[in-house]
């Protein structure tokens, strides 16, 4: 009774802290839930990756005026790479891992709430000057995106594409 009522009050957050991700239920979470994205994490672009299981690692840089470099990076189906992004700018930046149609859906979403955090085990924050990481399997086969979602990143192109073979 008290877990339901509490899943109720506005703006209840869950947070579970792993070495390398946060996973949260909030707003952005309730969204990737109810857009087909649960089942223990698997999803059209993969899966939160095990720490224990890193193939390699990839480094990327963001910052102002500038696009992700690299902007397109290749994996294999099944690898486990922990993306540390860079944050060269002066402003946070962000890393989320979807479809293009996902990002885009969502970056709508959020420009609906521009100061909010992000909450979504497929994507980071990363305040100017500092670095983060994320930990992801890609599972599938295809092409994987990643943007930044904060207002007009995305417009300006801020965003790559994996190559998973």
């Amino acid at each position: 009774m008290k877990l339901a009522m509490a899943s109720q009050v506005a703006g209840f957050v869950l947070a579970v802290v792993l070495p390398g991700l946060v996973y949260a239920a909030g707003d952005e979470s309730e969204w990737w839930h109810s857009h087909g994205h649960g089942g223990g994490g698997v999803t059209a672009v993969g899966k939160p990756g095990d720490p224990r299981r890193i193939s390699r690692t990839v480094a990327l840089e963001v910052g102002e005026g500038t696009h992700f470099t690299p902007s397109t990076i290749a994996v294999k189906r099944g690898e486990t790479i922990r993306f540390v992004v860079n944050n060269a700018g002066n402003v946070k930046h962000e890393m989320v891992l979807g479809t293009e149609s996902q990002l885009l859906e969502l970056y709508h979403t959020r420009m609906q709430a521009p100061g909010k955090a992000l909450a979504l085990p497929n994507g980071i924050t990363v305040d100017a000057g500092k670095s983060s990481e994320i930990i992801w399997e890609f599972t599938k086969f295809g092409t994987v995106t990643f943007a930044c979602l904060l207002p007009g990143h995305y417009d300006a192109g801020e965003r790559g594409t994996v190559v998973v073979q």
